[in-house]
């Protein structure tokens, strides 16, 4: 295993550390969305399906 040896960060990589904070996020509101749509639909179908 190589030894690990730490320096100073330099201004483009703080500027690229500070991209990839901003645009590394979780899509919770399009996870939520497809859930909630998913249901819907389900939950029309079985109630269609009822009948």
């Amino acid at each position: 295993m190589r030894e690990m040896t730490f320096k100073p960060l330099t201004e483009q990589d703080r500027q690229r550390n500070e991209y990839l904070d901003k645009i590394n996020r979780a899509p919770y509101s399009t996870i939520l969305l497809i859930g909630t749509l998913t249901f819907l639909l389900f939950t029309t179908g079985a109630l269609l399906g009822a009948f």
